[in-house]
């Protein structure tokens, strides 16, 4: 088919070969011989004047036009895919649809596992690939290479549709047998201590409570950097140190390890918890049902206690 003078069929091959940045791997990708991908090439180069791949080794290196090509050749053919194509009933228990994910370890432990337990019993053949948070979430949406973040809703951009989960608060939280938490935490003395403190993506973004010490001038003796909440509490037994992390969490983990909660000494506000969705995927069935799943479990999270001495 052809519009205004366009084969949309070599859309297809443009998107899979600035995925797959190689010609065999992309004309596999979509079922093409490499001589018929090889075709689509030279009509692209034709259509568009313009060379759009150079080779380096085995590797196809996009022109500037190729890349300005992929982002609205992606969405297109990711809203033709999620308005047009898959526009039909939704039955979980026959589906076999993978969601892919973006949350931290925190929202894992403390939220998502409640959601794999219910879709296991609701949708047996459905799956997921669980994603680390990446640096620009936005570009995975345009790639459709994740369905769904989880995240904190101020980190969100406005890009794309998303619905609020729960609140969390945080909670200072140190080694049980630590004497210097014996009594109230001033805020001179928890800036004095050292930290156990998390960054998240490649880049170790900071965290919430992190950002707020930043834009207030202020910077906390952080000792051990770790890759995520999750990990602070295995750091602090047995040390003087302490951490600051979202309550829900701490709870899990003071179940099974000698920790004492106590007050953090910041105004740190409570923060909200969303979730986030690629905007060509907000009428597809399949996901309007996933996050019909997400606020319902969100809506039986008990309101986490205030954390005490």
């Amino acid at each position: 088919m052809r519009f205004k003078g366009l084969d949309l069929n070599l859309l297809v091959a443009l998107d899979a070969l600035m995925t797959e940045r190689n010609l065999t791997a992309a004309a596999r990708s979509i079922n093409l011989s490499q001589p018929a991908m090889s075709a689509a090439v030279a009509r692209l180069r034709s259509y568009f004047g313009d060379e759009l791949f150079t080779m380096r080794g085995r590797e196809l290196v996009p022109t500037p036009r190729a890349e300005g090509l992929a982002s609205p050749v992606r969405e297109a053919l990711l809203h033709i895919q999620f308005s047009v194509i898959s526009w039909e009933e939704f039955k979980p228990r026959e589906s076999d649809r993978c969601f892919r994910v973006m949350l931290s370890d925190y929202m894992t432990i403390v939220f998502f596992q409640r959601v794999v337990e219910r879709v296991a019993r609701e949708a047996p053949l459905v799956s997921f690939e669980l994603l680390p948070l990446a640096d620009d979430p936005d570009e995975l949406f345009r790639r459709g290479d994740a369905d769904l973040l989880i995240l904190p809703e101020l980190f969100m951009s406005n890009a794309h549709p998303k619905a609020k989960l729960f609140d969390d608060t945080f909670a200072c939280v140190g080694c049980r047998t630590n004497k210097e938490l014996s009594g109230k935490l001033t805020f001179e003395k928890y800036m004095s201590m050292g930290h156990v403190t998390a960054g998240f993506g490649r880049s170790l973004r900071p965290s919430i409570d992190e950002w707020f010490l930043i834009e207030h001038g202020l910077k906390r003796r952080s000792e051990v950097v770790v890759q995520g909440f999750s990990m602070i509490p295995l750091m602090l037994p047995g040390t003087s140190r302490i951490a600051t992390m979202p309550l829900r969490l701490v709870e899990h983990f003071a179940k099974t390890l000698p920790l004492r909660v106590i007050e953090l000494p910041l105004p740190l506000p409570a923060f909200t918890l969303a979730m986030q969705w690629p905007a060509p995927h907000n009428g597809d069935p399949a996901s309007i049902w996933m996050r019909k799943i997400l606020l319902e479990e969100a809506s039986r999270l008990i309101p986490s206690p205030e954390p005490s001495v």
